[in-house]
């Protein structure tokens, strides 16, 4: 699921036509981070866009919740000011996966939200492998602890 905040209806409506359109993405908007937040308390998301500028919480200040509700969901941060240092200040707090300018390009953003989600998925799919591997390891330290009491 993707999940987009921004405070102008009309930028997150865009956002989701426009995937909707392109993709088979779940989309979800709100134009309330507070609200959002909300929905985040109940529902996963695989990747969060966020307006960097709103009235009631900033961005990064959002994302940071994001960060913290749901660690392993990639954070996107929209924004119509090329401002490097709440880009830097924003990828050290909240682990930024991309910082994207007003005015966007329709097929630059897909690109970066399907790199996004591509990343979000194998890193489960690699949790997913070590957990798998940790469950082998003490499987195969029971057999070993067993063969090692049948011989004493």
């Amino acid at each position: 699921m993707v999940l987009i905040v921004d405070d102008e209806e009309m930028v997150a409506i865009s956002i989701k036509s426009f995937l909707m359109l392109e993709t088979d993405y779940d989309v979800t908007t709100f134009n309330s981070p507070t609200e959002a937040i909300e929905h985040l308390k109940q529902h996963t998301v695989d990747l969060v866009i966020s307006d960097y500028l709103m009235p009631d919480l900033d961005g990064i200040s959002f994302l940071l919740q994001v960060k913290h509700l749901q660690p392993h969901a990639i954070r996107i941060l929209l924004t119509g000011y090329a401002d490097k240092e709440n880009a830097i200040k924003a990828i050290n707090e909240v682990g930024l996966y991309q910082y994207i300018e007003k005015p966007w390009q329709n097929a630059d953003l897909a690109l970066v939200i399907r790199n996004g989600l591509e990343k979000r998925f194998l890193i489960e799919k690699l949790q997913q492998k070590i957990r798998e591997v940790q469950m082998a390891e003490a499987s195969l330290q029971e057999i070993q602890d067993q063969i090692v009491r049948a011989f004493m």
